[in-house]
């Protein structure tokens, strides 16, 4: 029970990066605010980087099912949001 509650915060964690990772990398195509884009960029990197720390101070198998969980947001984000030709 308790892998579940850490895949799930892999997951909601990792869905959160990816999307907040499109809307930066438009921020910095668009040009218009350099600044909103550095600041978004390590708000993104901060929080994953607390997420994951905080799963590794629970131990090694919090850690990797948490880290599963990203890998799984970024297949499903990816596959959701790819624009179709």
């Amino acid at each position: 029970m308790i892998m579940l509650f850490w895949l799930l915060v892999g997951l909601l964690g990792g869905t959160a990066h990816f999307v907040l990772l499109r809307w930066n990398t438009r921020l910095y195509l668009d040009g218009s605010s350099i600044v909103l884009a550095v600041g978004v960029q390590a708000l993104r990197l901060a929080a994953m980087a607390l997420l994951l720390a905080f799963a590794a101070w629970h131990g090694a198998w919090p850690l990797l099912i948490a880290a599963l969980g990203v890998v799984l947001a970024r297949l499903l984000t990816v596959r959701v949001m790819t624009v179709a030709p």
